[in-house]
């Protein structure tokens, strides 16, 4: 008997948490998150787990804010349930410096590289960029304001990875994390 849901490939895009505004940090990169930050992304990974989104692979952002986030989320993946759940396997985790300040192109360039046998990946980034991403795949289902801060946007596909493209993903579930 065949899964019918086998080549299903689910897209999480998440939009890092709040950053401080008038940190020290000499270069934008290197914005810390805020502690509402901090318990938005544990809130965030509660809910990838409430929902069996854990992640076979992340593609995260250098920036500090952005691998702070991804700290916070996998916490938050191991909290006990309702608020979240174990974590199972260890995705593969990686962090790409072209991820900051990029365009959606750009971010589609990473996402398509993603393993194929990989069915769930989480891309943690930046807005515009993780925004028109998100209305690039779903046109249709995006809000017109762009992801906030900690929301994840969940897409779903059939395609593999190297074949997503324009309207290829509708967004199945949203939901801004707040801790």
């Amino acid at each position: 008997m065949t899964d019918a849901h086998a080549e299903t490939r689910t897209l999480v895009l998440l939009r890092h948490a709040k950053a401080e505004q008038g940190s020290d940090a000499p270069d934008d990169a290197d914005r810390p998150l805020s502690p509402r930050g901090d318990a938005d992304a544990a809130a965030a990974g509660a809910w990838l787990a409430h929902h069996g989104l854990l992640p076979d692979v992340v593609i995260c952002s250098t920036a500090r804010r952005t691998r702070q986030t991804w700290h916070g989320v996998a916490m938050g993946m191991t909290g006990a349930p309702p608020e979240g759940g174990p974590t199972g396997r260890s995705p593969t985790v990686r962090y790409e410096p072209g991820a900051y300040d990029a365009h959606p192109e750009e971010l589609l360039a990473l996402v398509r590289t993603v393993d194929p046998a990989a069915r769930t990946a989480l891309l943690i980034a930046h807005n515009p960029g993780i925004s028109l991403l998100s209305a690039f795949l779903d046109p249709e289902g995006m809000d017109e304001e762009g992801l906030r801060t900690a929301e994840l946007a969940v897409h779903t596909s059939t395609l593999g990875w190297a074949d997503l493209g324009p309207a290829g993903a509708p967004i199945t579930a949203r939901h801004t994390a707040r801790g």
